[in-house]
This record gives structure tokens, sequence and C-alpha cells, in this order.
């Protein structure tokens, strides 16, 4: 989800809950997204891919932290200060148990919200680097963030509270309206599909069009076929097979060993951290072996596609 949505949403409820201080959960919820201030630290090293957008602040423990430290920031009287002054506007907030619990359901709702779309984000890091995600909304919604531009827009103007009351509920029941459509959309495309050639599951990923998805189909891990599948016009574009394991020269147990070896290096475990689902080409060599990783998906965008590595 973009910014201006996760200000919005804490921003909104803690509004219609009338809770004083209520800008301190909307800080709280566009804090975990200053990560983008991290990512040079996961382009120093493979080993730190963690520090990156959607990334080590999007968990539960490292949400909370990452709050804190905004909250004590953002109250400093001169920060606070000259970005009031800027905007025109009295951002004042104290920094005290009740605002950083505040600002914590802010993260709270961030991560919710980023849950629901594909990628996922690492809830139980330190713990776990698994990403869990309901993969219904696109990373970002285009006309979701230009309502929610505008809507903020209206916060900002003086105008009757009355109708800010309005533009929050309108934005609040159009955002839950198009998670609803996408949640119908997406097990009417799986519902739609027929399973052949030997393939045994499916799955379906969002894209930027909430009636256009990217359908997986695979057969126990061993092979792939993704295309497009548009609900509305009932079409399917794109299909694309694929192995999950493709060997040039060298022997079956010799490339096992590679990849074993390969999935091992601090690279690869980040290409396939950032990556859905990829395949491998083995390919033998004089002096060892080529692996190869290849996103199929085609829907990161936190780097290349795909990833070659030299192994023994």
């Amino acid at each position: 989800m973009d910014l201006f949505t996760h200000f919005i949403v804490p921003f909104a409820i803690l509004t219609f809950l009338k809770v004083k201080n209520r800008l301190a959960g909307a800080f709280g919820g566009i804090s975990i997204d200053f990560d983008v201030l991290l990512i040079g630290i996961g382009f120093l090293s493979s080993e730190l891919f963690i520090f990156t957008h959607r990334g080590i602040t999007h968990s539960f423990v490292f949400g909370f932290i990452t709050a804190v430290i905004f909250l004590y920031i953002i109250s400093r009287p001169s920060l606070n200060g000259l970005i009031s002054h800027i905007i025109k506007r009295d951002i004042s907030v104290d920094f005290n148990v009740r605002n950083v619990l505040l600002a914590y359901f802010g993260v709270l709702t961030h991560l919710f919200l980023d849950f629901l779309t594909t990628g996922g984000i690492p809830l139980l890091y330190p713990f776990s680097l698994t990403r869990f995600s309901a993969k219904i909304y696109y990373y970002t919604d285009f006309i979701t963030t230009i309502i929610a531009l505008v809507v903020l827009i209206i916060l900002y103007i003086r105008i009757n509270q009355k109708y800010k009351k309005i533009a929050m509920v309108a934005f609040l029941i159009i955002l839950i309206s198009f998670g609803g459509i996408r949640v119908y959309e997406k097990m009417d495309t799986i519902q739609s599909q027929t399973l052949e050639d030997g393939f045994t599951h499916i799955t379906a990923y969002p894209t930027a069009d909430m009636f256009t998805w990217t359908v997986m189909e695979t057969n126990n891990g061993s092979s792939y076929r993704v295309y497009n599948y548009n609900n509305l016009q009932k079409t399917i574009s794109g299909v694309n097979d694929y192995q999950n394991l493709t060997i040039t020269n060298g022997t079956y147990a010799s490339a096992q060993e590679a990849i074993k070896y390969a999935n091992n290096l601090p690279d690869v475990i980040k290409f396939k951290w950032n990556h859905i689902y990829t395949v491998i080409n083995a390919e033998k060599v004089s002096d060892g072996w080529n692996i190869t990783y290849i996103d199929i998906m085609g829907m990161n965008s936190y780097g290349a596609g795909e990833l070659t590595v030299k192994t023994p």
C-alpha cells in the first residue's frame, strides 16, 4: 500500500473512536515505510538483505522499535516546529507511553494492509524470515493511491470537520470495497480454471488491474505453468511452461550437490527471498557448475529477475 493510505487509515479509525492524539497513530502508520533510508545497508552485503523496503521494519518486533524511534524524533520541538512552520499546521505530538501505543496501533494497521499485498512481509522476523501474504492487492494500487491523496488534501485544507469525516468514511468504504472485489475476483479466477497436463495445484496473484490475475499452476513443484487471466473478458494470455530443474551436461546427483552448495550462498538466499517462485538451470562446465536461478513470475521490483552463481 501507499504512504498516504498508511497515514489515513489509523488516523481515521482513531478519529471515529474519539481518541485524542490520533496523529501519533498516523505517524506510526507511516513510520515503518521510512525503511527506504535503510536500503543502502542492504547493498553493502548480501547477508544484510533484510534491510530493504518491506524488510526488517515490517515485522511485529522491529515495527514497534521503528515506531518508538520515529515518534521520538518527530516529537522533538526543533524538528516538529520546523515541519509545522513549513506546512502551516500544528503537528505537535508528545513522546509518552500512550502515544507510543497509539503509534504501534498505526504500525499494526500498516502491517495488515501490506499483508494483503503480493510479495508479503516478514511479520515474525527475527524469529523467521518467512514472508506472509494474502495475495489480494498488488504492491501498490494506483486508484487507491490517488483517492488517498485527495482525502489527505481534504484533511489538510481548512473546512468543516464534518466534511473531513465524510471523506475518511468514504475512503474506508472504498478501500474495503476494493478488497472485497479483489477477493471475489481471485476466487472466481481460480474456480474458472481447469487443471490439465498433470498440474495438480493452482493459485492466483494480483496485478495492477484488479480484474487481471497472474495464475500459477504447479505439479508437486516439478513443473510450473504461468499465465495471465482476465476475469472480465475470460481470456488467457502469456502462457509459459517451466521445469523446476534443467540440467545441461553432468549427472543429476552432481547437479544436486552443486545446487545444495549454491543455496547456502548469501546472494542466492537474498534472491530467493525476494522472488516468489524460482526455477533452476544447472550447467556443467569445465571448472564446476553454473547455477542460474530465474524468477518465473516477473512480479518482483527488488532487483534483477535472474541470478547466476559459480560452484565447484
